[in-house]
């Protein structure tokens, strides 16, 4: 199976809202490898990696956000390699 990465960038009304709790629980139920995190400037940042239909799943799912969330973008910021195990949530950057 090919593996897809994408690293994307979610702005909007996405921190304070279960946002990087709700990218856990639906990485794992996609059974994709990555992290997330909130930024400073109050967007979220994450990579996914996976079997592309899941990852484009994924995106889809983000574009919605949890209850809660006003998500206005879903930018991939960059697409490639990479070697992830799990999905973990980062400190804040």
């Amino acid at each position: 199976m090919a593996l897809r990465t994408v690293h994307v960038r979610i702005e909007g009304r996405v921190q304070g809202v279960g946002y990087r709790a709700f990218v856990e629980a639906n990485a794992w139920e996609l059974d994709l490898a990555g992290w997330v995190r909130n930024r400073r400037d109050g967007a979220v940042e994450a990579v996914f990696q996976g079997a592309d239909a899941d990852v484009e799943g994924m995106l889809r799912r983000c574009r919605l956000g949890p209850p809660g969330a006003a998500v206005t973008g879903v930018e991939i910021i960059g697409e490639g390699v990479g070697a992830y195990s799990g999905f973990e949530v980062r400190p804040t950057d």
